[in-house]
């Protein structure tokens, strides 16, 4: 009875280790939750977006960049981020690729600051509505 035992505890141990890595692996909610936490949790946003008032005009822009580097995998340099934001923004900040520098969570509009918040750096995110209108944003850094 007492080699069963043993022989149970450790069947016991590796299967909560094997839930866990099959949680992450299939669609990484172990892992992914605690990367959302992570970012959501930070002070400042660094990030670069593009504003447009028609879905039409916002969705053109992120096809450009869709098929110009995340169809093959790649992140958007921040630099080819900036010449669409100059051709397709509406915003002002357009004029500068885009850049909107370091902001503090508080200081955006609830849809902006919820996907500022959450997009890992690097990563672009999908065009999204706000009370402004469309937009896309290239989040570039995050300190607390």
């Amino acid at each position: 009875m007492g080699k069963d035992s043993t022989a149970n505890k450790g069947k016991t141990k590796d299967a909560g280790k094997g839930k866990a890595a099959a949680s992450e692996e299939k669609g990484g909610k172990g892992k992914g939750k605690a990367g959302k936490d992570e970012l959501g949790t930070c002070t400042y946003v660094k990030a670069r977006h593009i504003l447009c008032e028609k879905q039409g005009k916002i969705n053109e822009a992120y096809k450009k960049l869709k098929e110009g580097w995340l169809d093959s995998g790649d992140k958007v340099p921040p630099a080819e981020f900036a010449k669409l934001a100059a051709e397709y923004s509406e915003c002002p900040s357009g004029k500068k690729g885009g850049d909107l520098g370091w902001f503090p969570r508080g200081k955006m509009a609830g849809p902006f600051q919820e996907v500022a918040f959450n997009t890992p750096p690097g990563v672009l995110s999908a065009p999204f509505k706000s009370t402004h209108g469309y937009h896309i944003i290239l989040a570039e850094g995050r300190k607390n």
